[in-house]
């Protein structure tokens, strides 16, 4: 029931003073047509319930279910088997993530249909993928977040001068589209899962960092796609 009343009182604290700050808007500066506020308000009103309800979801069902994969797959000691299954969820919880669905869906409407959102979506997808396994393996082995953070950048860099100009924006929303409601709380329980069985390499703290590493996973895949293309 507190689970219930908690998740409740987030999204009203969201959706609250948008409302509020559209209609103030609407009765003295904006004057919108009467139906496209209504519409405004029906939006909100449907958006607040498929919110309330995705992250009650995510609260009871995903975060408990991505700490048990992770402590599950440590437990086996096959650091293959925990860098595979890694690499899987990141790949499919980005596919899900829906920002990055509405990213790719713009991308392919403004080029014209030029770079297809399909394609889009599977470099980010497997750029997360790829980083997050790479994230599990730095905690497996203790390797420094602020090295493979100054790598990952340098990289982008890199790539940055390489890659058309256009794919630069494009690249750089990418990274902020996967940090999503979808993927963060199932990453981040994953890592807590997996730090939780190699307390004797790492505390609970290690699980943080993961979304940093899996947000520049995809701004380098779609760097390297802007090569491809360019």
């Amino acid at each position: 029931m507190s689970t219930l009343k908690e998740t409740l009182i987030d999204v009203l604290k969201s959706f609250l003073p948008l409302s509020m700050l559209i209609t103030i808007l609407q009765f003295t500066v904006v004057f919108l047509p009467m139906e496209v506020f209504i519409d405004f308000i029906l939006g909100a009103i449907l958006a607040s319930v498929g919110i309330y309800l995705f992250l009650l979801g995510v609260e009871v069902g995903l975060s408990p279910v991505g700490e048990m994969v992770g402590s599950s797959l440590s437990k086996t000691g096959k650091l293959s088997l925990i860098l595979t299954f890694g690499f899987l969820l990141g790949f499919v919880v980005t596919v899900a993530e829906p920002g990055v669905q509405v990213l790719s869906n713009q991308v392919e409407f403004v080029s014209g249909g030029e770079v297809p959102g399909v394609m889009l979506l599977l470099f980010v997808s497997l750029g997360v993928g790829i980083f997050v396994a790479l994230a599990l393996l730095r905690m497996i082995v203790n390797v420094s977040l602020l090295k493979l953070l100054g790598g990952g950048y340098l990289a982008i860099f890199l790539l940055a001068l390489m890659t058309p100009k256009s794919f630069v924006p494009i690249a750089l929303d990418a990274g902020g589209a996967t940090t999503g409601a979808m993927a963060v709380p199932f990453i981040l329980a994953l890592g807590v899962g997996v730090t939780s069985v190699l307390s004797k390499k790492a505390n609970s703290g290690e699980s943080f960092g993961l979304i940093a590493l899996a947000s520049v996973g995809p701004v380098i895949a779609v760097l390297l796609l802007g090569v491809i293309y360019g």
